[in-house]
């Protein structure tokens, strides 16, 4: 069955079984605020506030990218890559973390990354690697040594955009794709589009039942051999030239009349009649001008500041795989890549890691767009069910735990894994006016998330003190295991201390916990909503 999995694709891959894809499409996030801004904008109507920058900052060399450097050349020998390759890492490592650490944050991603995608290909799949000019030259370089120099197939320029005004340099309108095969038996279908007016020109000729042909040489260059040198129908190729097809093709084309004569009625070496209406096109080359990004009013678009369109990928999917074979992105991201692939006929595998994107693609992509219905045409997999499924998660992975956490409440998470002061994510509402013609503001509450049994009033005080801090409204706590009786009247006494936030004569505690439970009943924290109007669903009862 097709999947949509929630989670990171690094683990999701670990569960694949190897050489089970035919093709793989990424455009992985490098301006990781982009989409996740887009996505609250879309959701909520207004911009995320300029503070969410820093739960959205991804690339910076924290413990866990400098654990994933380290091992890298591990990573690599045990994926059967040269240990040359893994000695140009060190190299490479040693000047990026000098002169371009973000870039050295990201390559470390990605190549941890790309290959298991090795590893997952078939001997027949292709893998496009969709990417800015910002980092496209240092991801190829990597592509090199993970699938093969010899195995790089195209860089595909893909024109945009028609133009884009920068003060001081030339306008970027071109993504990179790098095409890599994982072998020569790669699947391989040539893509044809629409002729130019220049080689639309080329068919000026008419035959009486008024069919549009051009002329195509018979012949061809053979300086230094005698084949195809014969008299055909009293027709000598030139002293350098030969016939290019057999007697029998040429035969078979002069009896359907595809062949133009002389006066005298032999026929013309220049005389191959190729009509109009039987070609497939222009050749495709590796520069794409025919595909513009997606208005802004189409119907097609998801509010991603990144969408890519669908007969992008539909192009990619129709050259190099099959009806029936699987096709596997693991930044789907809104999932154009899905909806090619179901359109045109192919399984498919998606993962996000923002469940904010999963939930869109399941109800808008999905269920909306493609009439597709959950259980029977796609299981969507990596989201906690019920308390066995959170306890699970939050052992194999806590700050996956903690991230799924403040997504499933509707907040954003920090991209921290460390470090984050206690904050693990906030959740943005808008703060009623007085006068209903002032724009609300975009207030936050702080939300810290517990899993482990022993979450103490300390938690409770520590939490208190951030909202202070941080300023912000009010405060969130997030914890697994249910409160027992003296513990929750602790808690209600602390969250209590904290006061109420008053707005329009409702009562909104500051400070509020929420159990996993709960959570997955529905339960939400009580805020003003995000339109500004109205609560959200009440937080566990404290006593006290």
């Amino acid at each position: 069955m097709n999947r949509l999995y929630y989670g990171d694709c690094l683990a999701v891959m670990e569960e694949m079984p190897p050489e089970s894809v035919d093709l793989i499409y990424l455009d992985p996030p490098f301006n990781s605020s982009r989409d996740y801004n887009a996505i609250y904008t879309d959701e909520t109507g207004r911009p995320l506030p300029t503070q969410v920058e820093a739960f959205c900052d991804t690339w910076i060399l924290d413990e866990d990218r400098e654990r994933a450097i380290r091992r890298m050349p591990i990573l690599m020998r045990e994926a059967g890559i040269d240990d040359e390759v893994a000695e140009f890492w060190r190299l490479w490592v040693k000047a990026l973390r000098k002169t371009n650490p973000r870039m050295l944050a990201y390559l470390s991603y990605m190549v941890q990354r790309l290959l298991p995608m090795r590893g997952l290909l078939k001997p027949t799949g292709s893998i496009y690697l969709h990417c800015d000019p910002t980092a496209s030259h240092y991801i190829k370089i990597m592509m090199d040594a993970i699938f093969g120099h010899e195995n790089f197939r195209n860089e595909i320029t893909w024109q945009r955009t028609e133009s884009h005004n920068t003060a001081d340099r030339y306008g970027n309108i071109a993504d990179i794709l790098l095409y890599y095969a994982k072998s020569g038996r790669a699947i391989w279908n040539p893509q044809y589009q629409d002729y130019g007016e220049a080689q639309l020109s080329r068919f000026r000729h008419m035959d009486n039942d008024g069919r549009r042909y051009k002329l195509e040489n018979l012949t061809a260059p053979r300086p230094n051999s005698t084949s195809g040198k014969f008299n055909w129908r009293g027709t000598l190729p030139g002293p350098t030239r030969g016939w290019g097809y057999n007697i029998e093709q040429l035969e078979s084309w002069w009896h359907e009349g595809r062949i133009r004569m002389k006066a005298d009625g032999s026929p013309r070496t220049d005389g191959l009649k190729v009509y109009l209406d039987e070609t497939q096109g222009k050749p495709l080359q590796n520069i794409w001008t025919d595909i513009s990004r997606i208005p802004n009013t189409s119907a097609e678009r998801m509010g991603y500041a990144t969408q890519k369109p669908l007969a992008l990928l539909e192009r990619v999917i129709m050259a190099s795989s099959e009806p029936g074979d699987l096709v596997f992105d693991p930044f789907c991201g809104c999932a154009t890549t899905i909806e090619a692939a179901h359109r045109l006929g192919r399984r498919w595998i998606g993962i996000d890691i923002a469940i904010h994107a999963i939930k869109r693609v399941a109800k808008v992509r999905l269920q909306e767009r493609l009439r597709l219905v959950e259980g029977a045409d796609f299981e969507i997999k990596g989201m906690p069910r019920d308390m066995e499924g959170a306890r699970d998660l939050w052992e194999r992975d806590k700050y996956h735990f903690q991230k799924w956490a403040v997504e499933q409440v509707d907040g954003f998470v920090t991209a921290r894994k460390s470090g984050d002061g206690g904050i693990d994510g906030r959740l943005y509402f808008a703060m009623p006016q007085e006068d209903a013609w002032e724009r609300d503001p975009l207030r936050s509450m702080v939300i810290e998330v517990k899993g482990g049994t022993n979450v103490g009033i300390g938690v409770v005080r520590n939490l208190r003190g951030i909202l202070e801090r941080e300023e912000a409204d009010m405060a969130g706590l997030i914890v697994l295991d249910e409160p027992g009786e003296k513990k929750r009247a602790s808690f209600g006494r602390e969250m209590a201390a904290a006061g109420d936030l008053q707005v329009h004569g409702t009562t909104y505690p500051r400070m509020q916990l929420l159990t996993v439970s709960e959570m997955l009943e529905g339960k939400r924290f009580m805020t003003p909503s995000a339109v500004g109007r109205g609560s959200r669903q009440q937080p566990l009862a404290l006593e006290g």
